[in-house]
Parts: structure tokens; C-alpha cells; sequence
């Protein structure tokens, strides 16, 4: 009967990053630099007002697209750290996460043949959905612009196929991000086009020196722009599930139907949770930021004391140095690191072929372990020397 499975499910790969971190999981003496879990708890009053509502038994179906107040507060929240205004009845959903977000927005706006422009490399969750829906990715290479999507590179890529860009900015697995300036030319090139934007700004909170900008703040972009956020990077609330979109009521009541069909609703008990994490929590971020900021000058620091060609990252907690002139593929490189070393990264190859060359090293983790984890890294690329 496994000729009968849908085959582009079949086609689909385990995530290249979830492929490494189960592979550490067979050293028990191993450093692991893989995942982009914040390696800090969820704040203490979040998590009790997740339990108030379990003791209160807030626990029954909410509306499909979140509870009122929630949406209210995640208005509030974009309005007032971004500039952003949306109607929290018509254009916010609640959903599972942002990967949710990214399946119902890529559904809602893909049709058979369509194409979906992607900045190469990235974090790998668009392609298979975008497959599923029948359409194509197209990448567009940033290695020779610092990661960062330029006009140039949109324009010889946009044709009568393409339906959306995806931009994810700050950037998994690069940290960077695009400032004012890249962000209006951008704009300039798509306000004219039916083309529709997913905005994926997920680690949002976590920028370095500058404010974050979202493109959609700009009128020309707001009502062809879909804005992917949620509370797993800057709240550190990863399993409690919380995302949202962002959109003007046309595409968001399209969207609410595929998210209804989907999951009904995200749990009640994290939009709890979620809701004092944008009231009472809405500066949490701040304290994890500065702690990232100390560890991202650190991890940066040393990697060029190592030789290593690294763009200084400047959001996310994420960086992503070139390896490619060991001679080794990255998926090498990364299994020799394993095995002789015991310290695990990503190869660059998870975030698209443009990656390859690269390892992503995630330093949401202690300072501690991120010392040894380099000191580690270090003695591995001196053998290969």
C-alpha cells in the first residue's frame, strides 16, 4: 500500500537540522550547538498564568482565531514595538506556532505552478510546504551580499509565475538582517506587482544595536504582506505553541478557514500564557537579548581568532561561518567534528544547496558550553590544518 502515499509527502526529507540534533543524541559526552531553543525558561509569571488557567479551567475550545483578548494584546504589541496596525477582529490569527503560520499563509495564497521566491540559504520549513501546495521554489543566492535579499536578485528571478516572496529577516541560520533603506528599495520593485509577501519575523525581539523594521509598515506593501510572528524566540516559550499572522482582513479571512480545518484553535491554555506574555511580558525580551548580545560577540570573536570568514550576525541568536575551503562538505565537516570532537552544528546544507560551504552554530546556549564547544571546534579545525 506505500505506492498509494501521496508523493510529494513522500518526497519530503526529515529537516536536515533535526537529522543532526538526533544524531548528537547517540553521544552522550557531546556539545550540541544545534537547535534554536532559547536556553533560558519561560518567565515565571507566564508560566503561572498558564497554570491559573488550567486551575480556573480555561481549557474548552476558544474562537478559531484566538481568544479576543489575545488578539487585542498582539495588536497592542506590533503597534507599539513596530508600528504596525492591525485590527485585531479581522486580520490577526492565533495559531500553533509559527510554523502553523507559515502552512496556512503558503496554502491560502499557492495555487498549482505557482512560484515562491526564497532568499538562499534558509531555514528550511518553506520548501516542503511550498511543494505540498504543488508550487516551486525559486532561491535567489545571498552569499555574495552578505545574505540579504537585494533588488538585483528579486529582478532576475520575478516572472508571471511568481506569487510570493518570502523574506525572514532577522535570518535563520545568518542572523542578518535588512535595514530601512533595503527594505524600501524592495518594496519599490513589488508595490507594483501581484506578488504577495510572507514576512517572517519570528526573532523580531532579538536584534542587536537597531530597531527591527517590518516591511509591511511601509503602505505601499501593507496589503499584499503577510506578517509571521509568535512568542518561541522572544518570550522562550517554544513548546507552548503560540504564533500569529499578521494580514489585512482579505487574506486573513481566507486564511482563518484553512487554520479552522487545521487545528480548530491553538490551546487554550497557551493563549493564556500568551496573553500576559504581550501585557505584563511585553519587555521580557530584553534581559535575554542582552545576555545573547554578550554571547554573539564572544562566538563571533572567536571564530575569526580561528581564521574562519564569518558576517558578524545582527538579530537572531544564530551564526554562520564559512567552511568550505577545508575541502570538506559541510556534511562532512560537521560528522568528523562529531565523531572526533564531540561537538555538534548544523551542516549549511539544511537551510538549501546555497548553504553548503557553511555550518550554523546556534548560540542559544550558556557561555560556558559555548566556550567549550569553540575550544572543541578550534582543536578540530588545527587537525585539519
Amino acid at each position: 500500500m506505500e505506492h498509494l502515499i501521496n508523493p510529494r509527502v513522500r518526497d519530503i526529507q526529515i529537516s536536515g537540522i533535526r537529522k543532526f540534533f538526533n544524531l548528537v543524541q547517540q553521544y552522550d559526552d557531546a556539545i550540541s550547538l544545534t537547535i534554536g531553543q532559547p536556553d533560558f525558561a519561560t518567565p515565571g509569571h507566564i508560566k503561572e498564568a498558564g497554570k491559573r488557567a488550567i486551575d480556573q479551567n480555561w481549557t474548552t475550545y476558544t474562537p478559531n482565531a484566538g481568544l479576543p483578548e489575545l488578539r487585542e494584546a498582539a495588536a497592542a504589541f506590533v503597534w507599539k514595538k513596530y508600528g504596525l496596525r492591525y485590527d485585531p477582529v479581522t486580520e490577526i490569527i492565533v495559531t500553533n506556532g509559527a510554523s502553523e503560520a507559515i502552512d496556512i499563509a503558503l496554502r491560502t495564497v499557492l495555487t498549482e505552478g505557482s512560484e515562491v521566491i526564497l532568499p538562499g540559504p534558509v531555514y528550511p520549513g518553506y520548501e516542503p510546504i511550498i511543494r505540498l501546495c504543488g508550487a516551486t521554489p525559486v532561491y535567489v543566492d545571498t552569499r555574495e551580499t552578505d545574505f540579504k535579499v537585494t533588488t538585483t536578485l528579486l529582478s532576475e528571478k520575478i516572472n508571471k509565475n511568481t506569487r510570493c516572496v518570502i523574506l525572514l529577516y532577522p535570518s535563520n541560520p545568518t542572523g542578518c538582517t535588512l535595514e530601512q533603506d533595503e527594505i524600501e528599495k524592495i518594496a519599490a520593485l513589488l508595490e507594483d506587482k501581484e506578488v504577495f509577501v510572507i514576512s517572517d519575523e519570528i526573532y523580531s525581539e532579538l536584534i542587536y544595536e537597531k530597531k527591527h523594521r517590518s516591511i509591511a509598515s511601509l503602505s505601499s506593501m501593507r496589503e499584499k504582506t503577510i506578517v509571521i510572528n509568535g512568542l518561541s524566540k522572544s518570550h522562550s516559550m517554544t513548546g507552548w505553541r503560540i504564533g500569529f499572522t499578521f494580514a489585512p482582513a482579505y487574506i486573513t479571512s481566507q486564511m482563518v478557514k484553512v487554520h479552522q480545518y487545521n487545528v480548530t484553535c491553538a490551546s487554550a491554555i497557551s493563549q493564556y500564557a500568551a496573553l500576559e506574555a504581550l501585557t505584563e511580558g511585553i519587555n521580557d525580551a530584553e534581559i535575554m537579548r542582552a545576555e545573547y548580545d554578550k554571547r554573539r560577540t564572544y562566538v563571533y570573536d572567536r571564530l575569526t581568532e580561528m581564521g574562519l570568514d564569518v558576517v558578524k550576525p545582527n538579530g537572531a541568536f544564530y551564526i554562520f561561518p564559512r567552511i568550505g575551503h577545508f575541502g570538506l562538505s559541510s556534511f562532512t565537516f560537521a560528522s568528523r567534528l562529531l565523531e572526533e570532537q564531540r561537538v555538534a552544528v548544523v551542516p549549511g546544507d539544511a537551510f538549501s544547496a546555497y548553504g553548503e560551504g557553511y555550518i550554523r552554530i546556534s548560540y542559544a546556549y550558556a557561555m560556558e558550553v559555548l566556550e567549550e564547544g569553540l575550544n572543541r571546534l578550534e582543536a578540530f579545525i588545527t587537525s585539519l590544518k
